[in-house]
């Protein structure tokens, strides 16, 4: 009989897992395992990573942040993968994706998740096309297998786009740009070509068994979310949307845990109604969101304007936010792409933790301020997100200046000068 975190949490049971995530984020363990039974938190947690250190992903807790890797036909490898996701983990990512595409994927993810203490989360499908080598050789029986393969081999999550089904095609011909999911557009090419339904859904009693089997947490992905502005809150959205919700539920009824994942390019203004209607329809899962993207017209920083939408998508509720790099829609993202990313995102969620006023969200800002105010210059740096970036600045900041006072006076910075900084005046 297999058990998973969720199967456990509505038998009444705080597992040990449970009550690590309970002390992270500073709340009770019987609060942790209430929300997990209820489906409003998730602990990905694949019972054979053995080098695990548990998180929870929901919007009663901190807001969580993943970061993509994973390499690609025409280059990388998993020596250069594997610096991604120190980087990442270095500069706070809480999960991590293996989207690889090119040679050698399985061989890639096992060294991720043996190499990896944050939970790892993949795309089934990617390594599924690999396999099958164009999309009308795929079959619904490579595609368990692939399943099964990876949720054997430790991966925490998994992102399968059971929501899109073969009536709402149409729906996307409508759009600007119809189809931006890598995963979303060969489902639906595949779909056409079979002429059948998805067989992530017409399979998905089978997905839930193995992930029952390994307690994967599914992720249930937006293979429909929009890649333009254009797009944003439309028909093929929302319809793709009902149907995650109903896929919610029969994840519950499996005990398999879940969350739902969506947005991609949404307007400012339509944020806040685009959370609480994925709340509403799928009945209060955790959102992992994509950005959102809140302007279409800055390639090569992505990063501050998804960075935007995603505070303001944890703010009204998002339990995860993908980070996304400065080199979106424009390149494989290298280790500092990863990093601004992961840096950026730290701030969305950091900024939305604070304004929701979650458990010491603040402590480490009113500490910081308090070293800033007597020029602590050491404590200023071990308290900031990026400390590297912060002391690097400082230093060529001073350098700049051609600074012969740091020595006996470091109480100013280069901005205000000695002579005008207003916190020397603080008496």
């Amino acid at each position: 009989m297999f058990s998973t975190q969720l199967l456990k949490a509505r038998n009444r049971e705080i597992t040990p897992f449970m009550r690590i995530v309970a002390e992270k984020e500073s709340l009770s363990p019987e609060f942790i395992r209430d929300e997990v039974a209820a489906g409003k938190i998730v602990i990905p947690a694949n019972i054979n990573h053995r080098n695990l250190s548990p998180i929870g992903i929901g919007k009663a807790l901190y807001t969580k942040i993943n970061a993509n890797i994973g390499n690609f036909p025409l280059g990388s490898c998993h020596e250069k993968e594997l610096e991604k996701l120190w980087i990442a983990l270095k500069y706070g990512a809480d999960t991590v994706m293996d989207l690889s595409t090119g040679p050698n994927i399985a061989e890639i993810r096992k060294q991720i998740i043996e190499n990896s203490s944050a939970p790892v989360g993949t795309v089934p499908i990617y390594e599924l096309l690999k396999k099958a080598g164009e999309i009308s050789k795929i079959t619904p029986l490579l595609l368990l297998e692939a399943i099964e393969e990876q949720a054997a081999q430790g991966v925490d999550y998994m992102t399968v786009h059971a929501g899109l089904l073969r009536k709402h095609l149409s729906l996307a011909e409508k759009r600007l740009m119809p189809l931006v999911s890598r995963g979303g557009s060969i489902l639906a090419e595949w779909m056409r070509e079979k002429n059948r339904e998805n067989p992530f859904y017409e399979y998905f009693d089978s997905i839930l068994e193995t992930c029952r089997k390994y307690d994967v947490t599914l992720s249930l992905g937006g293979g429909l979310r929009p890649g333009c502005l254009a797009d944003a809150s439309d028909e093929a959205q929302f319809a793709e949307l009902d149907t995650l919700g109903e896929l919610v539920r029969r994840c519950r009824e499996a005990s398999v845990q879940s969350m739902v994942e969506g947005l991609g390019h949404i307007p400012l203004n339509e944020i806040e109604m685009n959370m609480k209607r994925e709340d509403a329809v799928c009945s209060g899962a955790p959102f992992y969101i994509l950005g959102p993207l809140v302007t279409d017209c800055a390639p090569g920083y992505d990063h501050i304007s998804s960075a935007i939408g995603a505070a303001l998508g944890a703010y009204h509720g998002a339990a995860m936010l993908c980070c996304v790099t400065p080199k979106e829609h424009l390149g494989l993202p290298g280790n500092e792409d990863v990093r601004n990313a992961v840096i950026a995102y730290k701030i969305s969620a950091h900024a939305a933790d604070i304004a929701l006023k979650k458990p010491y969200a603040r402590k480490r800002d009113d500490e910081i301020s308090a070293a800033r105010i007597n020029f602590d210059w050491e404590t200023q740096f071990s308290l900031a997100l990026d400390p590297e970036r912060a002391c690097e600045f400082r230093k060529i900041s001073l350098d700049e200046q051609n600074s012969q006072s740091l020595e006996t006076d470091d109480k100013f910075c280069t901005m205000c000068g000695p002579e005008f900084c207003s916190m020397r005046n603080k008496k």
